[in-house]
Protein backbone atom coordinates (compact mmCIF):
# COMPACT_ATOMS: atom_id res chain seq x y z
CA UNK A 1 0.00 0.00 0.00
CA UNK A 2 1.30 3.45 -0.93
CA UNK A 3 2.45 5.85 1.81
CA UNK A 4 3.13 9.59 1.80
CA UNK A 5 5.76 10.91 4.20
CA UNK A 6 5.51 14.50 5.43
CA UNK A 7 8.87 16.05 6.28
CA UNK A 8 10.60 19.31 7.19
CA UNK A 9 12.42 20.49 4.08
CA UNK A 10 14.50 22.91 6.16
CA UNK A 11 15.95 20.15 8.36
CA UNK A 12 19.21 18.64 7.01
CA UNK A 13 18.74 15.44 9.02
CA UNK A 14 15.19 15.05 7.72
CA UNK A 15 16.36 15.67 4.16
CA UNK A 16 19.08 13.03 4.55
CA UNK A 17 16.50 10.44 5.64
CA UNK A 18 14.13 11.39 2.82
CA UNK A 19 16.89 11.21 0.19
CA UNK A 20 17.98 7.84 1.55
CA UNK A 21 14.41 6.50 1.37
CA UNK A 22 13.81 8.05 -2.05
CA UNK A 23 16.83 6.21 -3.45
CA UNK A 24 15.45 2.94 -2.10
CA UNK A 25 11.92 3.62 -3.39
CA UNK A 26 12.23 1.30 -6.38
CA UNK A 27 8.70 -0.04 -5.98
CA UNK A 28 7.26 3.50 -5.95
CA UNK A 29 5.40 2.90 -2.69
CA UNK A 30 6.58 6.14 -1.09
CA UNK A 31 5.83 9.78 -1.82
CA UNK A 32 7.41 12.71 -0.05
CA UNK A 33 5.83 16.06 0.81
CA UNK A 34 7.73 19.00 2.27
CA UNK A 35 5.48 20.61 4.89
CA UNK A 36 7.50 23.83 4.58
CA UNK A 37 6.63 24.27 0.91
CA UNK A 38 4.60 27.39 0.13
CA UNK A 39 1.74 25.44 -1.43
CA UNK A 40 1.39 22.85 1.37
CA UNK A 41 -1.75 22.72 3.51
CA UNK A 42 -1.83 20.78 6.78
CA UNK A 43 -5.46 19.92 6.02
CA UNK A 44 -4.06 17.40 3.51
CA UNK A 45 -3.02 15.29 6.49
CA UNK A 46 -6.01 16.16 8.63
CA UNK A 47 -4.17 18.24 11.22
CA UNK A 48 -4.80 21.84 12.19
CA UNK A 49 -1.31 23.26 11.65
CA UNK A 50 2.05 22.63 10.04
CA UNK A 51 3.62 22.92 13.49
CA UNK A 52 1.98 19.62 14.46
CA UNK A 53 3.68 18.02 11.46
CA UNK A 54 7.01 19.61 12.37
CA UNK A 55 6.75 18.36 15.96
CA UNK A 56 6.36 14.71 14.91
CA UNK A 57 6.95 12.74 11.72
CA UNK A 58 3.66 11.95 9.97
CA UNK A 59 2.77 9.59 7.16
CA UNK A 60 -0.50 8.86 5.43
CA UNK A 61 -1.36 5.49 3.93
CA UNK A 62 -3.41 5.13 0.76
CA UNK A 63 -6.42 4.07 2.83
CA UNK A 64 -6.28 7.35 4.81
CA UNK A 65 -4.65 5.94 7.94
CA UNK A 66 -2.23 8.43 9.49
CA UNK A 67 0.90 7.18 11.25
CA UNK A 68 2.76 9.41 13.70
CA UNK A 69 6.23 9.38 15.24
CA UNK A 70 8.12 6.13 15.64
CA UNK A 71 5.32 4.15 13.96
CA UNK A 72 6.22 5.78 10.63
CA UNK A 73 9.66 4.22 10.36
CA UNK A 74 8.86 0.50 10.12
CA UNK A 75 6.26 1.21 7.45
CA UNK A 76 8.65 3.46 5.50
CA UNK A 77 11.55 1.00 5.70
CA UNK A 78 9.33 -1.85 4.55
CA UNK A 79 8.24 0.13 1.49
CA UNK A 80 11.83 1.17 0.79
CA UNK A 81 12.86 -2.49 0.68
CA UNK A 82 14.94 -2.31 3.85
CA UNK A 83 13.71 -5.51 5.52
CA UNK A 84 16.17 -5.57 8.43
CA UNK A 85 15.35 -2.02 9.48
CA UNK A 86 11.63 -2.68 8.96
CA UNK A 87 11.86 -5.78 11.14
CA UNK A 88 13.81 -3.95 13.85
CA UNK A 89 11.39 -1.01 13.96
CA UNK A 90 8.29 -3.23 13.90
CA UNK A 91 9.02 -5.43 16.93
CA UNK A 92 6.19 -4.87 19.44
CA UNK A 93 8.53 -5.43 22.39
CA UNK A 94 10.83 -2.65 21.09
CA UNK A 95 8.10 -0.11 20.31
CA UNK A 96 8.13 1.44 23.81
CA UNK A 97 11.86 2.06 23.37
CA UNK A 98 11.47 3.46 19.83
CA UNK A 99 8.66 5.74 20.96
CA UNK A 100 10.73 7.03 23.88
CA UNK A 101 13.82 7.55 21.71
CA UNK A 102 11.74 9.27 19.03
CA UNK A 103 10.05 11.54 21.60
CA UNK A 104 13.48 12.63 22.89
CA UNK A 105 14.74 13.05 19.33
CA UNK A 106 11.68 15.07 18.24
CA UNK A 107 12.04 17.36 21.25
CA UNK A 108 15.66 18.11 20.32
CA UNK A 109 15.44 17.59 16.54
CA UNK A 110 16.59 21.06 15.55
CA UNK A 111 19.68 20.93 17.77
CA UNK A 112 20.53 17.36 16.71
CA UNK A 113 20.02 18.28 13.07
CA UNK A 114 22.34 21.28 13.35
CA UNK A 115 25.04 19.02 14.82
CA UNK A 116 24.90 15.98 12.55
CA UNK A 117 22.40 16.83 9.81
CA UNK A 118 24.70 18.70 7.39
CA UNK A 119 27.37 15.98 7.47
CA UNK A 120 24.84 13.18 7.08
CA UNK A 121 23.05 15.02 4.28
CA UNK A 122 26.37 15.58 2.47
CA UNK A 123 27.22 11.87 2.83
CA UNK A 124 23.83 10.69 1.53
CA UNK A 125 24.02 13.17 -1.36
CA UNK A 126 27.51 11.94 -2.34
CA UNK A 127 26.53 8.30 -1.88
CA UNK A 128 23.46 8.50 -4.09
CA UNK A 129 24.44 11.20 -6.59
CA UNK A 130 25.93 8.73 -9.10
Amino acid sequence: MHMTLYYDGHCPLCLAEIRFLAERNEAGLLSFVDVCADDFSSAEVGVSSCQILLDNMHAKLADGTVLVGADVFAAAYERAQLPRLAWLFSRPWLMPLWRLVYRVFATHRERISRLIGPGLLAWVTRRYSC
